[in-house]
């Protein structure tokens, strides 16, 4: 039985039962009340402003069949109301809910693949996900559920699956350390190790060796997966060669998959693999050198996973991306935006500023905003923008938000014309420059951190249907 029982969360989690029967089965975990349907479980979530076990009677109101809840006192009156439902106390939902995670993980015996990485897990996870499916019934984590309460929730939603590909986040030692643990990847992926949360780990040395921590959920003979084109992994595999199972990709340095004889434009790319001595043909329907990288990752995994490579080439070619990760739209006056304001690192930008780079057609437009959490480094980064922007011969700069600002400065420095650079502080201000300045055939990178919300300005500048 691979379902979890009342009477299994009582023991785990030394919980108390309420109200409810300890042989009822639980499923579809859920920490939100609005996405509650019929027959759930509601996981009531104590965050620093709010707790939320306090709204239980909403998740009974939308048809949950259980609450999972910590720290509140529930009156008789309404234990008797709920009696027919199921009412749990515990006295850490979040560490009940990782428990009970860790718990389910270890019923199946399938292929689980941890993806971390400083940018690129989203894009790559779904990639890998794609290729799975065509041999297994693939559970994958959903948007970027990556974190100490998303990886649970996506474990808890295992069911009839055969394989798992989970994404794994963290901006502090320690985070992945507890993730893999519940997880316990059979196969590991690091895509790169770039400078994303520098402010708070204080070093790309200390990112490595916080990503690293993904190998402590693992096996000893788990292999891990390695962008070996990455300056900083393929250091690291150069000095424990030899250590554990370690499967490497590139396009640059001699890598296990490579890729060669690569064409590209805006709409994707196509490029030669050979797997077992014979050239295979990849298309990947998305542009990007990166993505050229993911799909190489993807190769590795499938091939580890007994899946044929005719098999893994279609897993590749049916990919679709999360939304807000270098997503293709149409834009006012005939133009295209390439929509990836999801989240930004100075990694993230450098990728996408070379992708607008490489485009040919009209002008080449940069809209970027402010790259948060980098501490210390914060101008540095935003200085190395600017040289990105100018070694790739963008067009025109439009950026808004004070660190954006060093993006801006140092790209004059260098020789962008001021003419073509709008600095704004408002995104209101950017949409309306857009659209003055936007012809036919133009290219418009729409990039930011997401708590910058740039998808207003994407929202924006798309064509009205």
């Amino acid at each position: 039985m691979k379902e979890i029982k009342v009477k299994d969360i009582l023991e785990l989690c030394n919980a108390k039962l309420i109200c409810g029967k300890e042989e009822e089965l639980l499923r579809n975990f859920k920490k939100d009340t609005r996405e509650i349907e019929e027959g759930d479980t509601y996981v009531g979530i104590k965050g620093e402003k709010f707790n939320g076990s306090n709204f239980f009677e909403e998740a009974f109101k939308n048809k949950a069949k259980a609450c999972i809840i910590e720290n509140i006192e529930i009156e008789q009156d309404l234990i008797s109301k709920y009696k027919d439902k199921i009412i749990i106390e515990v006295e850490d939902t979040i560490k009940a809910l990782q428990t009970l995670a860790s718990y389910k993980r270890d019923k199946y015996n399938i292929p689980v693949i941890g993806v971390t990485g400083s940018v690129g897990k989203t894009s790559t996870k779904d990639i890998i996900a794609s290729v799975m499916s065509k041999k297994y019934n693939t559970l994958k984590t959903i948007g970027n559920y990556n974190n100490h309460i998303g990886v649970p929730l996506t474990i808890l939603g295992l069911k009839e699956h055969e394989a798992a590909v989970i994404e794994m986040g963290m901006n502090h030692f320690g985070e992945i350390s507890k993730l893999t643990r519940i997880a316990k990847p059979t196969m590991s992926v690091i895509t790169n190790i770039g400078t994303s949360h520098i402010g708070e780990l204080g070093s790309r040395e200390n990112i490595l060796k916080a990503k690293m921590e993904i190998l402590e959920g693992m096996k000893d003979d788990a292999p891990l997966v390695i962008n070996n084109d990455n300056d900083m992994l393929h250091n690291w595999y150069l000095q424990n060669k030899g250590k554990r199972k370690v499967i490497t990709f590139g396009i640059d340095n001699e890598s296990d998959i490579m890729a060669k004889d690569i064409t590209s434009d805006e709409n994707g790319s196509k490029f030669t693999v050979n797997v077992g001595g014979k050239d295979y043909k990849v298309t990947i329907n998305i542009g990007g050198k990166h993505f050229i990288s993911n799909s190489l990752c993807a190769i590795c995994v499938g091939l580890n996973n007994d899946i044929p490579m005719e098999k893994i080439i279609e897993g590749i070619k049916d990919f679709e991306l999360t939304k807000r990760r270098m997503e293709i739209k149409k834009g006012i006056n005939n133009t295209t935006i390439i929509n990836d304001c999801y989240n930004a690192s100075y990694d993230s930008m450098k990728a996408g500023i070379e992708y607008l780079g490489s485009l040919k057609g009209g002008k080449k437009i940069a809209v970027l905003g402010d790259m948060l959490e980098l501490g210390s480094f914060e101008r540095e980064l935003h200085e190395k923008v600017g040289e990105e922007l100018y070694k790739n011969n963008i067009d025109i700069l439009i950026t808004v938000g004070n660190l954006a600002k060093y993006i801006a400065k140092k790209a004059e420095e260098l020789g962008f014309s001021k003419e073509k650079i709008f600095t704004y502080d408002t995104k209101e201000e950017a949409i309306e420059k857009i659209k003055s300045i936007a012809g036919s055939n133009d290219y418009i990178l729409v990039k930011a951190s997401n708590s910058m919300k740039f998808n207003e300005i994407t929202a924006g500048i798309e064509k009205k249907e």
